[in-house]
């Protein structure tokens, strides 16, 4: 299973679906299921996105929980 901390690096800046929604240019409903975990895929240009967005690995925005 693949854990995404979206929800809690959006905490630590104190950031809204809408905030990340309009700084990267992917859609709301994108970012709703990342931070909600229920998303089936993501695309490698949505990672990127994020990582850029947070300044951060995709191993810090994605964990494999066993």
């Amino acid at each position: 299973m693949i854990k995404c901390h979206l929800a809690r690096l959006m905490g630590e800046r104190k950031l809204k679906i809408a905030d990340v929604a309009r700084e990267t240019g992917l859609h709301r409903n994108t970012v709703t299921l990342l931070y909600d975990e229920t998303a089936a895929r993501v695309e490698l240009e949505t990672m990127d996105r994020l990582c850029n967005l947070f300044d951060c690995t995709v191993g810090e925005l994605f964990e494999r929980k066993s």
